[in-house]
């Protein structure tokens, strides 16, 4: 009986662990790395996860250069969405799905300057890539 009770409770703890374990699980990571021009860029990398991240940045104009870059597979998508500082959606682009294009830059509709917000948010992504914002003309 004793030696039954252990097993139970060995398989139990197994069984736990096992379940509570999700270190192989899909992952993303989206990181900033911010330049003292008051630039805005960063980088993301995922093996199939789904991240999100807003960051605020200072546009002493009312458009703003923007540029996304990736090396993912046909499935991973990066959406790249820019608010105004009055919350204007100025921007608001996809990226993946197929394999060509692999990027995409441009400027963005004219704003309201101020304190704008950068989301980028990487679904379903395998691989990595790149972003950046800077003031407009």
């Amino acid at each position: 009986m004793k030696n039954i009770l252990k097993f139970s409770l060995f398989a139990l703890t197994l069984t736990l662990f096992i379940a509570c374990s999700d270190d192989d699980g899909p992952t993303a990571q989206i990181t900033i790395n911010s330049e003292t021009t008051g630039d805005l860029g960063g980088d993301f990398t995922g093996n199939g996860g789904t991240a999100s991240e807003t960051f605020t940045w200072q546009n002493a104009r009312t458009t703003a250069d923007y540029n996304a870059d990736i090396t993912a597979t046909a499935s991973g998508v990066l959406l790249m969405n820019i608010k105004d500082a009055d919350g204007t959606e100025v921007l608001n682009r996809t990226l993946g799905n197929t394999p060509e294009p692999d990027s995409f830059s441009g400027v963005t509709s004219a704003g309201t300057a101020g304190e704008w917000t950068v989301t980028i948010t990487v679904t379903n992504f395998s691989g990595d890539g790149s972003f950046s914002v800077s003031a407009g003309n």
